[in-house]
């Protein structure tokens, strides 16, 4: 689908000064999460690590759980909650936190295995 989709927002997740990563934001996963997440790009922020599982910049966005689940695949974006944080799965995972998903990285998942904590994600609408 087209980045104008209804559906499907199509996204761009950069690590500044090394990759880019296509990604696909679901709406029908969590509708008012991904509404909310969508209207505030661009995202911005430092990248932190959770052990091999996963890798997730902190945000100022604020919005309850949404079908959340606990169990997450390799590439796979979900919103934690408890902190405002996107986050992007390193891994398949049995989280120890339930979180909002709300989509996929579509291309380059394996980029996420050389960040560094430190490194700055931007997260932008693709261009339609």
């Amino acid at each position: 689908m087209s980045a104008g989709s209804v559906s499907r927002i199509e996204a761009n997740l950069e690590i500044k000064g090394k990759s880019q990563l296509k990604c696909e934001l679901k709406r029908h996963l969590a509708p008012k999460t991904v509404g909310t997440i969508t209207r505030s790009l661009p995202l911005e922020g430092t990248m932190h690590m959770m052990g091999n599982s996963f890798v997730y910049i902190e945000t100022k966005i604020n919005v309850g759980g949404e079908r959340q689940r606990s169990q997450f695949k390799k590439g796979d974006i979900s919103f934690m909650t408890s902190t405002g944080s996107i986050c992007f799965f390193l891994n398949d995972t049995d989280s120890t936190k339930s979180m909002t998903p709300i989509g996929t990285i579509t291309s380059n998942v394996d980029a996420l295995n050389n960040v560094k904590p430190g490194d700055v994600f931007v997260i932008t609408q693709a261009a339609v």
